[in-house]
């Protein structure tokens, strides 16, 4: 089963990094023949729909703002929950269209989208400042997240389920 793991944000915006630091050490700990591609983008919406084109699992690792977060917690989203945590799915560009619209589009225009998605959300503290290394909860998640990541993998492994 073709299976992507996408790190995804900015490494020099602090906090939002985190994705891109995750999915380096989960490149490093997989083995090099795993059947696992693991890249990093700094993209969203449509861009990010094309990216996922022609995989059947993917794991997303982004960083999560939430109004009252704890810095270095690790959540598992599925799109569910990120459709029903959206204040709005319309925007006023199709450019800047969220995730969850963008795959609602690809799916019926036909297109090969992942039959198993999921998210690895690192609450986050800081992403407007410039800097290449990350806050201090932040940092100490990047191992842990990496961990769960690889966790994710065994788990989509063994239950074939949908997670769209």
């Amino acid at each position: 089963m073709k299976t992507l793991v996408l790190g995804l944000g900015n490494p020099i915006l602090t906090d939002d990094g985190v994705g891109v630091r995750v999915a380096e050490a989960v490149r490093q700990a997989l083995p090099p023949e795993a059947p696992v591609e693991v890249s990093e983008a700094g993209l969203g919406g449509l861009t990010l729909m094309e990216r996922l084109l022609g995989y059947e699992r993917v794991i997303l690792i982004d960083a999560l703002q939430v109004p009252q977060p704890q810095p270095g917690r690790i959540r598992h989203l599925t799109l569910a929950d990120v459709e029903a945590s959206a204040p709005t799915q319309h925007v006023t560009s199709a450019h800047d269209t969220s995730l969850v619209t963008a795959l609602t589009v690809g799916r019926r225009m036909g297109l090969p989208l992942p039959r198993q998605l999921v998210i690895c959300a690192i609450e986050v503290e800081n992403t407007v400042d410039f800097s290449d290394q990350p806050t201090a909860a932040v940092a100490a998640a990047i191992p842990r997240a990496a961990a769960t990541v690889l966790k994710m993998l065994t788990e989509m492994e063994e239950e074939p389920h949908d997670f769209t």
